[in-house]
């Protein structure tokens, strides 16, 4: 019996992360994925398992590349408003091509919502992972007089999620660079606005 063809499982694991990150879940058919992929359905099977742990892998995948880079962002700057200001940028910046995918995580949301548990668990691990970072951005912010000291610290969090996540569906609907500049801006005089008034 012939042996299966080796491949890289990294590699392949990163074309099915751009395929469901494209596509989403339900719109990426096998065929999609092996086609992207370059392997037979046998080693998908084999290697993998089914197509909805390939999906839980990539998707964990994405979370680690996109965190990664987040917090790498944030900490890129002597100024914990000047990090935050640098990943928020980095979206609104990025080449459109790239934007139009928008963020894999976002699409997770939509489509499962609150439905699927695991799935459900692993965008709030990766939401609280961001969380902890910005907050300890924005308490440096603060002992620094880059924002008010009044600031409620976990809304200003959840607004600077929001503000993230409403980036990454804005270009995805074809926002431009300057349009997404400007929420920037923004959500940072936002933020800012008390201190300045001190």
């Amino acid at each position: 019996m012939a042996r299966p063809k080796e491949f890289d499982r990294d590699e392949a694991l990163k074309r099915a992360t751009a395929v469901f990150w494209a596509k989403g879940f339900e719109a990426a058919s096998t065929d999609n994925l092996l086609a992207a992929m370059k392997i037979g359905r046998q080693s998908l099977y084999d290697t993998f398992g089914d197509k909805r742990r390939l999906y839980l892998e990539a998707l964990g995948r994405y979370q680690a590349v996109n965190l990664a880079n987040q917090l790498a962002q944030l900490d890129a700057e002597a100024s914990p408003l000047a990090g935050i200001r640098r990943m928020l940028l980095a979206v609104a910046e990025a080449d459109p091509s790239f934007r139009a995918l928008g963020c894999m995580n976002v699409g997770a949301i939509v489509e499962f919502g609150r439905n699927d548990e695991e799935i459900a668990g692993m965008l709030a691990e990766d939401e609280a992972a961001l969380d902890a970072a910005l907050e300890g951005s924005l308490r440096k912010a603060r002992a620094e007089g880059e924002i008010g000291t009044a600031t409620d610290i976990k809304g200003a969090v959840r607004f600077i999620q929001a503000t993230l996540r409403g980036l990454k569906v804005s270009g995805k609907a074809g926002a431009d660079t300057q349009s997404l500049r400007q929420t920037v801006e923004f959500a940072l005089a936002a933020l800012t606005k008390d201190a300045r008034r001190g």
